[in-house]
């Protein structure tokens, strides 16, 4: 199996980069972003399974990220996360695609579990179409 790759979004440096730490410390192979334009141009360079990304952030905010990343590859799964309970950013976020939504200050068990969950969803829909594109050069 090949290694999970993840990129963390989020525009409060000492956040993002505490998380960055911590989840390195669980070998996970993990890069990081702060600011929507600087996670387009990461998705742009280089492979991503998971995206954490951080609902509220100057410039363009998580959920215009959000589009553009299922424009770039629509089977990156993005986890939302805000310190801003908000019921309306969330729905919209499942709408547009959004793996799941946690809260800040999330529990690091807890985003490890969604982070591994998302990929394991990435990894099934990936296999899916390998085989569909079989069945159509078998048939085709």
């Amino acid at each position: 199996m090949e290694q999970l790759r993840v990129l963390l979004v989020d525009d409060e440096s000492d956040f993002l980069e505490t998380l960055v730490k911590r989840l390195r410390k669980r070998n996970v192979e993990v890069a990081g972003a702060s600011s929507g334009e600087e996670a387009l141009r990461v998705l742009r360079e280089i492979p991503i399974d998971v995206v954490v990304l951080d609902v509220r952030m100057p410039g363009m905010d998580g959920i215009q990220v959000l589009r553009e990343i299922k424009t770039i590859n629509p089977l990156i799964q993005v986890i939302m996360l805000t310190g801003h309970a908000s019921v309306e950013v969330a729905v919209e976020g499942m709408e547009l695609g959004a793996f799941d939504y946690l809260m800040k200050p999330a529990n690091l068990d807890e985003l490890l579990y969604k982070i591994q969950d998302a990929y394991k969803a990435k990894t099934i829909q990936e296999q899916k179409i390998g085989r569909l594109r079989e069945l159509e050069r078998a048939g085709g």
